[in-house]
């Protein structure tokens, strides 16, 4: 298991989206503290916000980008908070104004390690390939594994719209494309996504 795997458990919907609720709650009262510490140099009250926030970090830049760099670019995300804190003014709760730079920073790293691709071009049919899977009946389906098989502008989209929860006109400013093109590439994600999960 990852050092950064995500709690889970057997709770029904409900309890657990109390638990979370609450937990966002208790999370965010000991991020304004350990925040106000952090500015002020503070490391141990840094490490603290790793810890709390790392497994949702991490998710994000494993579904975002290549999951092989996932690690490097969990890292580079709280080594670039910790420059940054001191900008943080708690305008809204801290783990926004993370996991917004982390959204940004791997937005970037994509930018500098490729040129942008015609990955939002429609011209082609709406069929995304997907690889091959078994038909074994014992094969556990793994979304991870099904978010790879989509292209990488599909799958941001998908990530930041039903994973993250960002809408179509965040999506279009992130990811520099119009509010339309975010609802079409959803779209081919949500149908590709459902034939890989057959």
């Amino acid at each position: 298991m990852s050092k950064y795997a995500e709690p889970s458990g057997g709770r029904s919907l409900g309890a657990a989206t109390l638990t979370r609720a609450t937990t966002t709650a208790g999370t965010a009262a000991l991020d304004r503290e350990d925040v106000r510490l952090a500015q002020n140099g503070d490391t141990a009250a840094f490490e603290r916000i790793y810890r709390r926030h790392a497994a949702r970090i991490h998710a994000l830049c494993r579904r975002m980008h290549v999951p092989q760099e996932a690690e490097d670019l969990t890292q580079e995300v709280f080594i670039r908070a910790w420059q940054k804190i001191g900008l943080f003014r708690g305008d809204s709760a801290f783990g926004t104004w993370l996991h917004r730079l982390a959204v940004n920073l791997v937005l970037a790293r994509r930018q500098t390690k490729s040129a942008q691709r015609d990955r939002y071009e429609t011209d082609d049919a709406d069929v995304i390939p997907l690889h091959a899977r078994s038909d074994r009946p014992d094969l556990r389906v793994d979304f991870d594994a099904a978010l790879e098989t989509l292209p990488r502008g599909a799958r941001e989209v998908f990530v930041l719209h039903d994973v993250e929860g960002y809408t179509h006109e965040e999506i279009a400013d992130l990811l520099n494309v119009t509010a339309g093109t975010s609802k079409s590439q959803l779209h081919r994600a949500r149908m590709s996504l459902r034939q890989y999960l057959r």
